[in-house]
C-alpha cells in the first residue's frame, strides 16, 4: 500500500487512482485543455451498456455512456483507470456504484472520499440528481479529470474538492460519506466519519471482504462515534452480482472526541474569523460617513 495514497484517504487499486502516481499538484503533459476531457483509443474494447443502464440512470443514461467512454479513454491514459478494467466498466464499476443510491435520502448531501476517477462519486450523482455530492481527491491530476467530466456532463449536483479528508473536518459536514477501495475500514472510518452530521452513514464499498474488515474494526468504529454498522447487499435484481457495503451509522458525535474538538475549533475560527471582518466592514463604514 502507498503511504501517501493511504494517508490522503485515496484509492490504492487501479480503479479510481494509481498507488505509483506521483506527488499531488504534479502537472500531466497530456493533459487537454480546460473544459475539455480528451478521448482517445481505449487499450481494450468498451462494452456496450446492458439494458439495466437504462432503468438505473434515466434520463441521464446519456450522460452515463459518455462518463464510461472517458473512462475507458482518458481515464486509462491518465493512469486512472488500469486498461484491464475496460470491458467490465459497467458491470463491475458504474452499475456497481450506482445502485448506492437506493441507501440515499432525499435531497442528502453526499461527500465521496478519495474519488479518484469519480468512482462512486459520479454514478451515484448521475442516479440520483436530487443529492448533493462532493467530490474529494487530495491530487491535482485526478481534480483536474473530475472537473473537466463534470463540466461536460453538466452535473449542477456535483462539486470537486481538493484536500484530505482530516483537513475537512469542522469545513465540510454531509448526510452521507461513501468510500470505494480506499483503505481498511477503521482507518477509513477515522477519515470518513469525521465528516459526518450526526445521525449520518458512511458507505464503504468493500466486495467480499466485507465481512472480515467490520468483524475486524468493530471497538474502532464505537470509538469513532459509530452506533449501528452491518452489511448489506444492494441492486439485488437489478445487477447479476449485487453490490456489498458496510454501513456505518454515527451518534450524536460523529468521529468521536477528537472530531468534536476539532468541530469546536474550527467553529471559534471561523466566529472570529467573522468578528474581525464585521469589525473591518464597520471601520470602512464609519470612514465613508464622515
Amino acid at each position: 500500500m502507498d503511504t501517501e495514497s493511504a494517508a490522503a484517504g485515496e484509492p490504492v487499486t487501479g480503479v479510481g487512482g494509481s498507488a505509483a502516481e506521483g506527488p499531488a499538484g504534479s502537472a500531466q503533459a497530456d493533459q487537454p485543455g480546460e473544459g475539455q476531457v480528451a478521448d482517445g483509443a481505449a487499450a481494450v474494447e468498451l462494452t456496450e451498456a446492458p439494458p439495466v443502464a437504462r432503468e438505473v440512470f434515466g434520463d441521464r443514461y446519456d450522460a452515463a455512456v459518455r462518463y464510461t467512454e472517458l473512462l475507458a479513454t482518458a481515464g486509462v491514459q491518465r493512469g486512472l483507470i488500469g486498461p484491464r478494467e475496460v470491458p467490465r466498466l459497467w458491470d463491475r464499476h458504474v452499475l456497481n456504484c450506482a445502485v448506492l443510491a437506493e441507501l440515499l435520502p432525499p435531497g442528502s448531501t453526499l461527500c465521496d472520499v478519495g474519488s479518484g476517477a469519480g468512482l462512486p462519486g459520479i454514478p451515484v450523482a448521475l442516479a440520483r440528481p436530487d443529492v448533493s455530492v462532493t467530490l474529494l481527491e487530495p491530487l491535482l491530476r485526478r481534480t483536474t479529470f473530475l472537473e473537466e467530466v463534470v463540466r461536460e456532463l453538466g452535473l449542477e449536483n456535483v462539486t470537486v474538492l481538493r484536500g484530505r479528508a482530516e483537513e475537512m473536518v469542522g469545513k465540510l459536514a454531509v448526510d452521507v460519506v461513501t468510500a470505494r477501495a480506499v483503505a481498511p475500514m477503521e482507518r477509513l472510518a477515522g477519515w470518513g466519519l469525521p465528516l459526518l452530521r450526526p445521525h449520518g452513514q458512511m458507505l464503504a464499498l468493500k466486495g467480499d471482504s466485507a465481512e472480515q474488515e467490520l468483524a475486524e474494526s468493530r471497538a474502532g468504529l464505537a470509538k469513532l462515534g459509530a452506533v449501528e454498522w452491518s452489511v448489506i447487499s444492494v441492486g439485488e435484481g437489478t445487477l447479476e452480482t449485487s453490490t456489498r457495503v458496510v454501513q456505518v451509522k454515527a451518534g450524536e458525535s460523529p468521529g468521536g472526541v477528537k472530531a468534536a474538538t476539532r468541530r469546536a475549533k474550527a467553529a471559534r475560527a471561523g466566529r472570529s474569523a467573522g468578528a474581525v471582518r464585521g469589525a473591518e466592514r464597520g471601520r470602512g463604514g464609519r470612514r465613508r460617513s464622515r
